[in-house]
């Protein structure tokens, strides 16, 4: 795909990094979890309960918003400071939140799934994305975050690329018929199409598809499946955005 914008960070490569990562700190967490308790968590719950799967992308994006002029007492990554209200809810925390001048001017939600059970979680991290993203955008209306701008909000997925979730998916339809768009989808097709209809829908200001399978996973390999939802439209979007409000505020 062409390049949206110049960035400083070779985004390619700071992506096969973050990917390789996940599945490094992922295979690490599924070991030690075995080791230390002598029992392992079915379906490969071991290394998701572990956390941090995910920071190499928590990184690229710090990486990033440096490079709008934010100073790192800005954007906040730990979890004490990524908490924001809700509306219905207290409050909710974000994977990035970044606030200058005591204003919110961006949010990120980083996800990933890898099965075996794709059907369940896929339900589960399609109602919790729209979920989210109404709860943010009420609070907002209802100035929960005083006198911000209109914040940047984003979403980025990550997606074991396996028979299981790439072979398609049969849907049950007793009384009415599923948009055609769902009709035999495999999982992969089925968040392809959740992550376009995020952002079309503007429940999010961008959001980011990325495919990697465990064999590949460990040496950076990755795919994207729509040039609405990659990597560089992502970061193309946080940047102009951050970028925008540093040169009006500088």
């Amino acid at each position: 795909m062409p390049e949206i914008i110049r960035m400083g960070i070779d985004l390619n490569a700071s992506t096969s990094r973050a990917v390789a990562r996940f599945w490094s700190v992922r295979s690490r967490q599924d070991k030690l979890q075995g080791a230390r308790s002598g029992v392992r968590d079915a379906g490969g719950r071991a290394a998701v309960t572990g956390g941090r799967q995910l920071d190499g992308f928590v990184q690229l994006i710090q990486d990033l918003l440096r490079e709008t002029g934010l100073g790192d007492d800005q954007i906040h990554l730990r979890r004490r400071t990524t908490s924001l209200p809700g509306f219905f809810r207290p409050t909710k925390e974000w994977d990035i939140v970044v606030v200058a001048d005591g204003k919110l001017l961006a949010t990120v939600e980083f996800k990933s799934q890898v099965g075996p059970s794709f059907g369940n979680n896929y339900h589960n991290r399609t109602e919790e994305a729209i979920g989210n993203a109404h709860d943010f955008w009420t609070a907002y209306r209802e100035g929960a975050f005083k006198n911000s701008p209109r914040p940047w909000l984003g979403y980025l997925m990550l997606l074991e690329d396996c028979p299981g979730s790439s072979e398609p998916v049969g849907v049950n339809e007793p009384h009415f018929e599923v948009f055609p768009e769902f009709k035999n989808a495999s999982y992969q097709a089925r968040y392809r199409s959740l992550c376009v209809k995020l952002v079309r829908e503007r429940l999010y200001d961008s959001a980011c598809l990325l495919l990697s399978s465990a064999s590949e996973g460990f040496r950076g390999g990755y795919r994207e499946v729509d040039e609405e939802i990659c990597m560089a439209r992502f970061a193309a979007s946080l940047s102009a955005r951050i970028g925008a409000y540093s040169r009006f505020n500088s």
